[in-house]
């Protein structure tokens, strides 16, 4: 890792610890001096956005239009604030990263560290973040295990184990590569790794943090129970795929206490994390996040937004104003017994292209991943995925639960189809040793035929 990101990161941590005891006004005050920094240093470096912008530069937030990653990356030479970098630049380092398999961890030309999403919700996003937004990025991670009680020092450090992408362009393997020290004790395991070699990483390992993808994790709470993996961890966090509630029991069976569901994006960073009361509160001092409907207008406090807008307030390199992201969010009120005013985010339940739309009765119905796993979830032993097919649905199933068979998991789904509007089409179930994954190693519940890679 780069050695001049450790002092910055430690600073920032414990500066934010002061922030734990701000009130709802003094939150708001920081949120808008912040976000008139942001659009103050976004009107002078960022052509992109002194146009999308034009005639509103004094207008408040919510009048300002979306940006989607569409927009960003079809303009992005406009639209980042430096001179010295084009995407064309960028994407070239992420080659030779692949490519050569270098640490993604060590700044590139000294200055830069980059990372990008799978694409499988549309276009590629490519981001890039300087020392100062990095050290943000990765103290926005830390702040994760702060708010879980996880302490650390150089006399206990924290042993971390990370189960995800170990491809160099995601920005889980860039994060891992960059906090390697001897405070933090970083395991990085590859999810499309065989379970037996993770289980037997784990335990010589004995990390006191284990951090994975929802569809890693369970599997690996299975190996627990069944007495293969023999770990015991101060905490569990499940961060970029959907934790589903018997996931979650699952993992609780396992190591005897309820996980940490973490909120993050590329883009973005550290968006939501949990207390020790298990609340997740949004971290509003570094961004401004607007659930809205189908049509851009924000829902109240309780009601699921169909998008998310969200404003990142250390942005600078690439400025991210009202981003659009297709994650379905449900916020709460203020108010919990960890003393944080920060709002807490009640669900997550997906993304937009999470929804499947299949053929209906009286004609095309969404069909919401809750539908399968009120079925699936007990299916199951280490994870279930359902792929549109132009023919119908294919069903995998990571191992059959003790009690189901095939034939009762076809007619449970298709059951569970009807209900919910769908028409009767064919479902094909298949027992997998393995989920099919994205290229960046995420296995997402439901995969629509256009989206498959």
């Amino acid at each position: 890792m780069d050695l001049r990101l450790v002092p910055r990161v430690l600073f920032l941590r414990a500066a934010w610890r002061k922030r734990d005891r701000w009130d709802a006004a003094r939150i708001a005050a920081h949120q808008d001096h912040a976000l008139t920094e942001l659009r103050r240093a976004a009107y002078a470096g960022s052509e992109f956005y002194r146009r999308h912008h034009a005639g509103l530069h004094d207008a408040p937030l919510d009048r300002l239009p979306p940006v989607t990653k569409a927009d960003l990356m079809e303009h992005f030479d406009e639209a980042i604030t430096t001179p010295d970098l084009t995407l064309a630049e960028v994407e070239g380092h992420l080659r030779s990263l692949v490519e050569s398999g270098g640490d993604p961890g060590l700044p590139w030309k000294g200055r830069w560290w980059a990372a990008a999403t799978a694409g499988t919700t549309g276009r590629r996003g490519t981001f890039v973040w300087n020392r100062a937004e990095w050290a943000t990025v990765l103290a926005s991670y830390a702040r994760a295990n702060d708010w879980a009680g996880f302490t650390l020092g150089l006399t206990r450090p924290l042993k971390v184990a990370l189960v995800s992408s170990r491809v160099p362009t995601h920005q889980s393997a860039v994060v891992g590569a960059s906090v390697r020290s001897g405070v933090v004790p970083t395991l990085r395991l590859d999810v499309t790794a065989p379970m037996e070699e993770n289980v037997a990483a784990l335990n010589r390992f004995q990390p006191r943090v284990l951090v994975g993808y929802a569809s890693a994790l369970k599997p690996l709470a299975a190996e627990q129970l069944a007495g293969r993996l023999h770990i015991a961890p101060q905490g569990v966090m499940s961060a970029s795929e959907v934790l589903s509630a018997q996931a979650a029991a699952e993992l609780e069976s396992a190591w005897g206490s309820a996980p940490f569901d973490v909120y993050a994006a590329t883009e973005t960073a550290g968006i939501a994390s949990p207390c020790t009361y298990r609340n997740r509160h949004v971290y509003e001092d570094l961004l401004i996040i607007e659930p809205v409907d189908q049509a851009g207008n924000p829902v109240p406090a309780g009601t699921t937004g169909s998008k998310l807008l969200v404003t990142v307030l250390f942005s600078r390199t690439v400025p991210l104003i009202r981003y659009e992201m297709s994650d379905t969010v449900r916020l709460g009120g203020r108010g919990c017994p960890c003393g944080r005013s920060f709002t807490v985010m009640e669900d997550i339940e997906g993304r937009i292209e999470d929804v499947l739309q299949l053929p209906g009765r009286t004609g095309t119905v969404n069909v919401h991943p809750n539908v399968f796993h009120q079925v699936l979830d007990q299916a199951a032993v280490a994870g279930w995925q359902v792929i549109q097919e132009p023919s119908g649905l294919r069903v995998l199933l990571a191992g059959l639960a003790p009690g189901q068979s095939e034939e009762g998991v076809r007619a449970a789904v298709t059951a569970a189809l009807m209900a919910a509007g769908a028409a009767h089409m064919p479902v094909d179930i298949r027992l997998v040793e393995r989920l099919e994954r994205t290229a960046l190693g995420k296995a997402p519940f439901v995969r629509a035929w256009k989206n498959r890679p």
